[in-house]
């Protein structure tokens, strides 16, 4: 049974892709890529049917990810088929909140840093869009601290669904 998460920020052009590829590159260097199914969406659809910021793209080239892309609007009906879904800010998981149907559906929301033990209390990853590249750089290094612990808590679930 495959096991299922979404990455959410606002326009789905920067934090997010870029936390889907870090994050499916960890699932194939971990052995799950056919167990773990990794995407990504926006709150709002302002760029919907668009690629990834090219900021995005050249930072994640830049250290060997993938960067195909099309950004979407995540859509609420998407919580039946979800496990998990992480927001990169706390607003994105404001928004997740009201959309969730049901209380179930809400306790499948966390944000990505809480994974991150040196995170501290700072969840937010900033959102890079109105800066420079160095924003981006910065998202990538706070995407790919995050990123082990999600894998490790993500290993858990599937191995847990094959006993």
């Amino acid at each position: 049974m495959t096991y299922r998460l979404c990455f959410v920020c606002t326009g789905n052009i920067c934090r997010s892709p870029m936390a889907e590829s870090v994050f499916r590159a960890r699932t194939v260097e971990a052995g799950l890529a056919d167990l773990v199914e990794v995407d990504s969406a926006g709150t709002d659809g302002w760029h919907e049917g668009d690629g990834a910021d090219p900021r995005t793209v050249s930072v994640l080239a830049e250290h060997g990810y993938g960067t195909e892309h099309t950004a979407r609007r995540f859509d609420r009906s998407w919580f039946d088929r979800l496990d998990l879904v992480i927001a990169l800010d706390t607003g994105h998981l404001a928004s997740l909140r009201r959309l969730a149907p049901t209380a179930r559906d809400a306790e499948k929301m966390r944000l990505l840093r809480s994974y991150d033990p040196a995170a501290g209390s700072d969840l937010d990853v900033p959102d890079p869009y109105y800066g420079g590249l160095d924003g981006f750089e910065e998202c990538l290094e706070m995407v790919e601290a995050a990123s082990d612990g999600l894998l490790a808590a993500v290993r858990e679930q599937v191995e847990g669904r094959a006993v």
